[in-house]
């Protein structure tokens, strides 16, 4: 019995099977080849298509088939993982009415703030945890007023993994933790957030069914079943987005315990049972997928946009050629050959759009110290490894404001936690034990969706084939270092 994972980016989609007999991946691809095109057709804004990510959901279906011999007439659930906060709008017919407003989009930032100060800061924390920022409610609320032709068509909002799940079964759903996600759930009322709603003038006869993350959702078109060359009864077994649903790859589920990942963005994300909050909404929190009326679960989370985007940008800014860009692992190369603190080099990695941790406005970014007689391009990439992990740590002590702390943190072994200078800068910034497991979001997803599907009584008992790969212990002296140079480069926050 195999079980299908995807993980929607918004640089590549992952697909990976699990074969939930043996408990194990059978293989895990990634498309396109090259990186998505992602529109920005304005200075902070960012858009996608949500007609392109089902095409090559489609494509890798194909490819597990043909390239990696995959039976995927024997795949019985799926689990959608997905980036989170965007917006998908479609019209009755499961169209999009306009391009997606994606995650590290800034346009709606001011309109969340509005909608705050309108409902009042209380009683917004005490519903949403929060304020709507730049999440998708803001965004649904922006194209209502600014391109209200386009809202006209729109029957549905969803987020991009629901828009996914819908072109599979042919209906529009959304879940309770989507819904968390986009500013909409009444954590104190466990419902969907109508208050904000009411506050935007948006009718809630645009939010589609809702569901519970894992469960029979629905079951996939015939007509798209046979298309695909998968079975008729294949189910919709569970969706998330893309940090609860990293948490859940690496099975974190419970109070105390923390996820961490580096990818197109750097997220420590950390379990807590209470409805707890950050004053000023720097920190977000969302319903965690294993959350029941019964036993509370709140995924609480700092993210920092500007991380693995950054080493992008430095990627192609030291290549000598921009069509032959160097490896990663040179990248990484040269972070080795400088040395702790980069000689006084700072990078504030903060260029991808508003900073939740700076209540969703734009932070100081660049370099700060640069000397031309001294400095390096190693300087600059251990600088820029630095940066990205003190920005995490900064996020990091308002979550342990908040009581959301642990000593271990758990993330898979891929993107910058492949990077040994990164790895040991982390875990001495943060004094924590890093642990590195052999598994992805799209791992996860599968392992959910065969959760979901009732294959594994328990959650745990699908991911007991988990396996660390490498613990990264602090070190005392290093420690101490790392946080003298952190509260040097914490002085320059803006």
């Amino acid at each position: 019995m195999y079980f299908l994972g995807i993980d929607l980016g918004s640089s590549s989609i992952k697909l990976s099977v699990l074969n939930a007999e043996t408990e194990k991946c059978m293989a895990s691809i990634s498309v396109p080849d090259f990186e998505l095109e992602m529109k920005a057709p304005r200075h902070g804004w960012a858009e996608q298509e949500p007609e392109m990510w089902w095409q090559y959901v489609k494509e890798g279906i194909a490819k597990l088939k043909e390239v990696h011999q995959i039976e995927i007439e024997k795949i019985k659930g799926i689990g959608i993982a997905y980036q989170m906060h965007g917006l998908v709008l479609t019209d009755e017919n499961l169209n999009p009415v306009r391009s997606s407003i994606i995650w590290c989009d800034s346009r709606a930032a001011s309109i969340g703030e509005s909608i705050y100060n309108k409902i009042g800061a209380e009683a917004c924390q005490e519903q949403i945890l929060g304020s709507p920022g730049n999440f998708t409610a803001s965004k649904l609320k922006w194209v209502k007023d600014n391109q209200p032709e386009v809202y006209a068509k729109a029957k549905y909002m969803m987020l991009p993994g629901d828009f996914i799940a819908a072109k599979f079964s042919g209906v529009a759903q959304t879940s309770t933790s989507g819904l968390s996600e986009a500013a909409l759930w009444n954590f104190k009322e466990n419902r969907l957030a109508t208050e904000i709603l009411e506050a935007m003038d948006i009718s809630e006869e645009i939010i589609p069914e809702i569901v519970s993350n894992f469960g029979k959702q629905a079951i996939i078109d015939k007509e798209i079943a046979a298309a695909l060359g998968l079975s008729k009864d294949v189910q919709i077994n569970y969706r998330a987005g893309d940090q609860p649903n990293n948490a859940l790859s690496l099975n974190v589920l419970n109070p105390g315990e923390i996820a961490a990942t580096a990818g197109t963005s750097a997220v420590v994300y950390g379990v807590s049972n209470t409805d707890d909050y950050d004053a000023n909404n720097r920190i977000n929190t969302f319903l965690h997928v294993n959350n029941t009326p019964e036993e509370k679960r709140n995924g609480v989370m700092v993210c920092i946009n500007g991380s693995g985007i950054l080493y992008q940008w430095l990627r192609k800014t030291l290549s000598e050629d921009s069509k032959n860009l160097m490896d990663y692992d040179k990248l990484n190369e040269l972070a080795s050959q400088s040395e702790i603190g980069s000689k006084g080099l700072r990078f504030y990695p903060f260029g991808n759009g508003v900073e939740r941790i700076f209540n969703n406005k734009p932070a100081f970014s660049g370099i700060e110290g640069m000397n031309f007689n001294i400095h390096q391009k190693t300087d600059m990439v251990r600088a820029a490894c630095e940066g990205i992990v003190f920005a995490l740590n900064y996020g990091f002590e308002i979550m342990r404001n908040v009581g959301v702390e642990g000593k271990v943190v758990k993330a898979g072994k891929a993107n910058l936690f492949l990077n040994p200078v990164f790895r040991e800068i982390f875990a001495n910034t943060t004094n924590t034990t890093v642990e590195l497991y052999n598994t992805s979001g799209a791992e996860g997803a599968a392992r959910g969706a065969a959760y979901g599907y009732g294959y594994f009584s328990t959650i745990e008992a699908a991911f007991k084939g988990l396996e660390c790969l490498e613990k990264i212990e602090p070190n005392a002296t290093l420690v101490a270092q790392y946080q003298e140079i952190y509260q040097d480069w914490k002085k320059n926050i803006k």
